[in-house]
């Protein structure tokens, strides 16, 4: 799979999930995500899938630290309902790493390695999402504000060339770049910037 070269740039999450461990799917559990990970279970990179990325980097560094953070062993809170705007998207990305799932999830072996009822939507949460760790209790919310990324300007104007019905492989191949500088914007150039993840409360 070939993708935009800024991927590589984009921080990583490593996980220990002991049921990984216990499996004898992972070497001691320990699971690395890339943001490739990401794009590939949405099928596209946006801001939205870059901003539930991030969010969840910051999130579980606050939650763990310098240590490892356990998959499965993190509840994740949407504040929107699962049918409302991107709501989806950001809990796929975030379940996707911390192994939390709704009620279609893994339902344990033995009374452990649950996943089912880890997930849930409609959280009355002030930020976009809420993480808590199920052994300690410690929470976090933290909410992603793309809108102080500046879009690059001819991006409009591109994205309705590239939708036109008559539109050719170059229209589709500038919008497509255009969009993706947009979102190395993001992940990139403000992976560390206070202002685009915030910490709410």
């Amino acid at each position: 799979m070939q993708s935009p070269a800024f991927f590589d740039a984009i921080p990583h999450i490593v996980m220990r999930d002991p049921l990984a461990d216990t499996l004898g799917a992972a070497a001691d559990g320990v699971i690395e995500y890339e943001y490739l990970d990401a794009v590939k279970l949405a099928g596209h990179s946006c801001p939205t899938v870059a901003g539930a990325w991030l969010m969840t980097v910051k999130a579980l560094r606050r939650l763990y630290g310098d240590g490892l953070p356990h998959r499965g062993a993190v509840r994740v809170e949407v504040r929107q309902r699962q049918d409302e705007g991107v709501a989806g998207v950001i809990g796929n990305v975030a379940g996707l790493v911390t192994g939390a799932a709704g009620d279609g999830g893994f339902k344990g072996l033995a009374g452990r390695f649950g996943r089912r009822g880890l997930l849930s939507y409609g959280a009355a949460i002030e930020g976009d999402l809420r993480f808590t760790r199920t052994d300690t209790g410690a929470s976090v919310e933290v909410a992603c504000h793309q809108e102080i990324v500046e879009r690059p300007m001819e991006l409009k104007a591109l994205m309705a060339s590239a939708l036109a019905p008559d539109a050719g492989p170059d229209a589709h191949l500038a919008f497509g770049a255009a969009w993706q500088e947009w979102v190395r914007r993001i992940v990139v150039d403000h992976a560390d910037d206070p202002a685009l993840v915030t910490v709410v409360g």
